[in-house]
């Protein structure tokens, strides 16, 4: 589409196509304004927006991973036993930290630790079919 006439862009928007613009280069479609006028260089949205809180959800995700893992990978004791552990501990540090309001995947850390348990105990009852059932 053409332009509609001198110093119009395609789509008749003044600054483009409606979308941020970098200083210098055009105001958008509500003309000019500063830079940086919503707290973010080069980007024009709504002043004083606050940003979403940032979550420290890593510990409860490590904890199902590794949950989910050492229930599925029973059969290799060794290794389900370990990262039952590892899955049982993030998995509760996960929790805790949602608890306090620093994650917000609580039930995932729950879920990790459960998994990570019964990991555990399927790690234990192949070690006991191994050498003490035979």
């Amino acid at each position: 589409m053409a332009p509609d006439g001198p110093g119009q862009t395609p789509y008749g928007y003044p600054g483009g196509y409606g979308y941020p613009t970098q200083p210098g280069y055009g105001g958008g479609a509500h003309g000019p304004q500063a830079p940086g006028a919503s707290g973010l260089p080069g980007y024009y949205g709504w002043p004083g927006m606050p940003l979403p809180p940032m979550a420290d959800n890593g510990m409860g995700t490590a904890g199902l991973v590794l949950g989910i893992l050492s229930a599925v990978v029973f059969c290799l004791w060794p290794i389900a036993i370990i990262m039952g552990v590892l899955g049982l501990i993030f998995g509760l540090i996960g929790r805790r930290k949602a608890n306090r309001g620093e994650a917000t995947n609580g039930g995932q850390a729950l879920a990790g630790a459960i998994c990570g348990g019964v990991g555990i105990f399927l790690g234990i009852g192949m070690i006991v079919l191994m050498f003490i059932a035979p």
